[in-house]
């Protein structure tokens, strides 16, 4: 059992990379989460040397919300979303951390979702998925079918039952995610920090969470071939420490 619910933090980690026009509307929806049971919450946000306004943006969001606890940190050079995320954790003091995209296509006030288990103590590790609630939609068939291959590979190669292993709503106690050595730089924390807690011997439950896709003209990153790199990540951290 963890600590009483009123003494629970949980720390949002931001990785951020030109996103300048959604940034503020994501912090905005970000803050105004009311969590169960009165827990508190930092944002911890890491530039990852954007080349837009989006620091700008987000010193402008910090100006018109005081109030807000957010941890602000800029990369000299950009380094990529895994790189980023590595950042965001060490800096982050919650008992609970999750990832949050800058984007708009999770829903921040699906947090009160995932948190009832790991605050129950019954889990350590919870996943949101997009593929368990049958309501949402996908922008491009190459990645709901790439999206799927990999939790399939995943579960092949690790004795799981993931419907949504590249999900950016992943839920961690805080403890277990910083005993965890990462690597990754890129697209490829998923695949990695799956395979290593799951190695270390926790149950990752997963929950349906919402999902509004955006396509690549309106900023979407990630690109079919992360895909394959994400099995060979899976490969890889299956076989070694």
């Amino acid at each position: 059992m963890m600590t009483p619910t009123n003494n629970i933090i949980l720390s949002v980690l931001v990785p951020a990379y030109n996103e300048e026009k959604t940034i503020k509307q994501l912090l905005t929806k970000v803050a105004r989460v009311e969590l169960i049971q009165n827990m508190g919450m930092e944002i911890v946000l890491v530039n990852d040397c954007s080349t837009d306004y989006t620091l700008a943006e987000v010193e402008q969001f910090m100006v018109e919300n005081p109030e807000v606890k957010l941890i602000v940190h800029s990369h000299a050079k950009n380094q990529g979303k895994g790189a980023a995320i590595r950042s965001a954790i060490a800096l982050s003091t919650g008992n609970i951390v999750i990832v949050q995209d800058a984007d708009l296509e999770y829903e921040p006030e699906d947090y009160n979702l995932l948190l009832p288990y790991i605050i129950s103590g019954e889990y350590k590790v919870v996943y949101g998925s997009r593929f368990l609630n049958r309501q949402n939609k996908h922008s491009y068939r190459s990645f709901y079918l790439g999206g799927r291959l990999v939790s399939i590979v995943t579960n092949i190669l690790f004795g799981q039952h993931l419907t949504d292993e590249p999900t950016c709503y992943k839920m961690f106690d805080a403890d277990v995610l910083k005993k965890i050595k990462l690597n990754c730089t890129g697209f490829e924390f998923c695949p990695e920090v799956t395979a290593k807690v799951i190695k270390a011997k926790n149950k990752i439950k997963e929950v349906p969470i919402h999902y509004y896709p955006r396509s690549v003209e309106e900023g979407k990153k990630i690109k079919w071939y992360d895909g394959f790199e994400a099995i060979w990540t899976l490969l890889k951290y299956r076989f070694v420490d």
